[in-house]
């Protein structure tokens, strides 16, 4: 995806990335139920965005995936489960595994920004999404061009030499390194240069 198509398409997925940013503030994102859903709508806004920006058949999605958005999925995921609004059996984990390894003071920081990091996640993902990779076609090798007015003898008396040794073949006038044994009557006709 290049030039214009690329850039009318960032901005048709803009506008559907704001339509669902809209939509989320529809959530009552007290509850369980509507945090979820909300920051689930954000993050379809960052995946529309990212799919936007499709590369082309040249990445490496798999490694995309793995390199790029699983780190990202895991570090935002682990900020979204620990500031649910309502105690639950993943929130409590995820807290007390924040105390134990020192960090829950920039997971309680990062929770501000709780809609930017549902909209990374899902940005990600559709950055990590590209078309299957197109068969490979390989161009014929072109012969290269000879210079106006020059003149390839060989080329111009290969046909002849050709029809020459399947006449003298079915003859029997070949020798053994398979050059054509002419006679005096084809010497005698064939033209002077």
């Amino acid at each position: 995806m290049v030039g214009a198509s690329r850039a009318v398409l960032t901005l048709a997925a803009a506008a559907v990335a704001g339509v669902l940013l809209y939509v989320a503030t529809y959530f009552e994102r007290g509850e369980t139920y509507g945090y979820w859903a909300a920051y689930g709508v954000v993050a379809a806004a960052g995946l529309i965005i990212g799919l936007a920006q499709m590369r082309g058949r040249t990445g490496n999605p798999p490694l995309m995936f793995v390199v790029a958005f699983l780190p990202v999925l895991i570090a935002a995921g682990w900020v979204l489960i620990a500031m649910q609004p309502n105690a639950n059996w993943f929130r409590a984990h995820v807290l007390s595994w924040s105390g134990d390894i020192g960090i829950s003071d920039i997971v309680d920081d990062l929770g501000t920004w709780l809609g930017v990091l549902a909209f990374g996640i899902g940005y990600t993902l559709g950055l990590t999404l590209e078309p299957a990779p197109a068969a490979v076609v390989e161009e014929p090798v072109a012969r290269p061009a000879m210079a106006p007015g020059a003149y390839d003898r060989t080329a111009a008396d290969e046909p002849v030499a050709a029809e020459r040794r399947e006449v003298a073949a079915t003859d029997g006038r070949v020798a053994d390194d398979g050059t054509v044994i002419e006679d005096e009557r084809a010497r005698e006709a064939r033209p002077v240069r």
